[in-house]
């Protein structure tokens, strides 16, 4: 090999490591780029998704409060329908009257159904049930051999809930403290009226009913 070509060897090669140099700081550029929009589509695609549920949730709220107050007037038709059917006579001798109190009773019940195919849900608790503050409304306390204290004894007054929201809470008279069956360890299942914070605020029992 002459003197001539040793020079020209020498800079072909180092061409070529330049030129192999610059494609892999091209290589990766185009993935830090593709990266980079890999990132940005993940989140738009999560903006996106973000934006359909508040969609969903703002247009589920509109239509909740849209018919909350008519929802709220019909519960003064169903309490009407329930103390009717309380009182009327379905084994009575007279087919008239009876017919009306089976006439009545479907009527609630097509009611109660148009009721749950719109998302008002009535709240009518068993005897037994434990309180509910977020739910419930006590009248009265009572005494009972069977309920522990704080369960529910009766409802005067079921209550509805509109897509999770409380429209109106049911109202019940409560086992008062001491009454039979076994009671919670916790307070404030013992107390259903303490405060959130576990205060003791037993006189929230309304006494007006």
């Amino acid at each position: 090999m002459s003197d001539d070509e040793t020079p020209a060897n020498g800079q072909g090669t180092e061409a070529d490591a330049t030129a192999a140099a610059e494609q892999n700081d091209d290589v990766e550029a185009l993935r830090a780029e593709i990266s980079a929009l890999k990132d940005q589509v993940l989140r738009v695609a999560a903006d996106a998704e973000n934006t359909k549920r508040r969609a969903e949730r703002e247009a589920n709220d509109s239509r909740a409060y849209a018919i909350q107050k008519f929802a709220r007037d019909l519960l003064g038709v169903a309490d009407n329908l329930q103390r009717a059917m309380m009182h009327a006579p379905k084994d009575a001798a007279d087919p008239l009257v009876k017919n009306l109190a089976i006439g009545l009773e479907m009527t609630e019940r097509e009611l109660m159904g148009a009721f749950e195919r719109n998302g008002l849900k009535k709240i009518d608790p068993a005897r037994g049930a434990k309180f509910d503050p977020h739910l419930h409304q006590a009248m009265q306390e009572q005494s009972a051999p069977d309920v522990a204290g704080g369960g529910v004894l009766q409802v005067i007054q079921p209550g509805y809930e509109l897509f999770g929201r409380l429209v109106r809470p049911a109202m019940v008279i409560v086992a008062a403290r001491g009454s039979g069956g076994a009671e919670s360890a916790d307070p404030v299942a013992q107390n259903p009226y303490a405060a959130a914070g576990g205060a003791d605020s037993g006189g929230a029992v309304d006494t007006k009913a």
